[in-house]
């Protein structure tokens, strides 16, 4: 049986596999009311490369994460996923303490940056690879440390890239995107959709 299994407006018609253990992609997958399990890629993440562009750097990320799942699962559809908070063409990652949180969110604070995405859909239950990337602005509004420190006191710039998260607490902090809004949280669900269908891996639920 499926991991996981819900109504609504798409039914899997091939095995899909979920690459990731985010819970958050595995929340927007379950939106779409499609079957599938959940099979996190075991490699280790390399760092970018020194000129790589991060756009490149998630892309790649993506492709090893799916296809790393794919050698294990069989007669399956595997989709990896990848996403970056870039500013200014650096790669921010994950803070490593609260003190690194500040400084990435006081950078952050009254600019714009970009959420990049990288999405790889790869198995033998399809004829072709896929893969593409998608990026979505986000101008952040310009906050004080007190109220910066205030967030990072809720514990949930723990383990997010840019250390914040946009659907919980952390919205309050975004002014305005330019683009998909299931980006930023992890997965762009409209291209992701476009892509499955196109595959064959998905369709309309039709009753």
């Amino acid at each position: 049986m499926p991991d996981i299994d819900i109504r609504g407006p798409f039914r899997a018609v091939k095995r899909l596999v979920l690459a990731s253990a985010s819970p958050r992609r595995q929340t927007l997958l379950t939106s779409l009311g499609i079957s599938f399990f959940v099979r996190p890629s075991r490699i280790k993440e390399p760092p970018p490369q020194p000129g790589e562009m991060p756009g490149d750097y998630v892309l790649n990320m993506a492709r090893l994460k799916a296809e790393d799942t794919a050698a294990r699962e069989k007669d399956s559809v595997v989709l990896g996923a990848d996403t970056a908070v870039v500013l200014e063409k650096e790669i921010m990652g994950k803070p490593g303490d609260e003190d690194h949180a500040l400084e990435m969110l006081s950078n952050l604070s009254g600019r714009e940056h970009e959420v990049i995405s990288g999405i790889f859909i790869t198995g033998d239950a399809i004829k072709e690879d896929m893969g593409f990337t998608v990026s979505t602005a986000v101008r952040m509004n310009g906050f004080s440390a007190e109220i910066l420190k205030a967030y990072i006191n809720t514990g949930e710039t723990r383990d997010k890239a840019g250390a914040y998260a946009m659907q919980g607490a952390g919205g309050f902090l975004v002014d305005h995107i330019r683009g998909s809004y299931t980006n930023v949280i992890g997965l762009p669900l409209a291209e992701v959709v476009r892509k499955l269908v196109k595959l064959g891996t998905i369709a309309p639920e039709d009753n």
